[in-house]
Formats: C-alpha cells, structure tokens, sequence
C-alpha cells in the first residue's frame, strides 16, 4: 500500500473512530462518564499533540507521528501531576519520554511502512525508558502506588529484563 493511502486511511479510521464516540455519548451519555476526566489546562497540551498527529497525516508526514507522541504524552505527565498535586514526580517522570518517542517510532512504522525496522527501534526506545523509570522511580520511592509489595517492583522488573535479554540472545543466534 502506498504511504499517501495509508495515511489517508489511518485519518480515515480515526475521524470514524471519534464520530462513533460522539454517537454514542449522545445516544447513552453515561458513556461520557467512563473516562472520568475533567478537561484541565494539560488537555490542551495532549490536545496539540493529537492536532500534529492529524496535520502529519493530512500532509503524508509519518515521522510526525514521534513529536505527536512525545507532546502528548508530556501532557499525560502534566494531567497526571496537576490531578494528584504530585509536582514532585518529575523527578522519575522525564524518563517516560524515550518511551513517547518509541510510541512515536511505532506508529511511524504502521502510517509510513517499514514497519519492522521502526519497531525494532520503537521497543529498544520503550526497554530503555522502562529502565530508566524503574532505577530513577527506584531511587525517589515512587513504588508507594503497590502498597506493601513496593520493594518487589524493581526486583520484577530486574527480572524480566534478565529474561528478555536471555531471549534475545537465543533469538540471535538463530
């Protein structure tokens, strides 16, 4: 399939996507309430990303899907802390942001084609910001959010790394 159509169709899909929505909260307004989110100033900012997203997409831009993500994800960080008043978070939080640009490499790859090349590089960004975010949430104690089992989380993630690596290297060698 051609870039242009397949950005065509990605646009496509998403406006369908948005319209069925509003069908349905005009339909059953209950729905509106499952996503519980008031819009905030950080709606704005998640706002702008999508607004790049969609001007990549009509212009047959791809790769503009990777500042889409990382704009929006920032302004999933900033709901985030205005919604808990947790301002402090920032401090681990940054480490997200190679993770917003390995969405943004993803979704490059599934608009523009080359699609294994951008996830390979795509899921080497998001290894890297899960790494990240466990030694930096490790060292500011912002493991609280699993209770009793907080200690454990880093010492999971160890090992799942200590699994994918393994597997990793069995896969090369084929």
């Amino acid at each position: 399939m051609e870039k242009k159509n397949r950005t065509q169709l990605v646009l496509g899909l998403l406006l369908i996507l948005v319209a069925g929505w509003l069908i349905a909260t005009r339909i059953q307004p209950d729905l509106a309430n499952i996503l519980h989110l008031t819009f905030d100033w950080p709606m704005w900012v998640m706002f702008a990303g999508a607004v790049i997203l969609v001007i990549g997409l009509l212009v047959g831009a791809p790769d503009m899907a990777i500042p889409a993500c990382i704009v929006a994800g920032i302004g999933g960080i900033l709901y985030y802390q205005n919604a808990t008043n947790n301002w402090e978070s920032w401090a681990y939080m940054w480490t997200l942001i190679p993770g917003f640009v390995g969405v943004g490499k993803i979704l490059s790859g599934i608009i523009g084609g080359d699609f294994m090349a951008c996830l390979r590089e795509g899921l080497k960004l998001l290894l890297t910001c899960a790494i990240l975010f466990t030694i930096f949430a490790t060292i500011f104690n912002a493991w609280t959010i699993f209770g009793s089992y907080s200690a454990y989380v880093p010492i999971a993630l160890l090992f799942v790394l200590g699994i994918w690596l393994i597997v990793r290297g069995i896969m090369r060698q084929k």
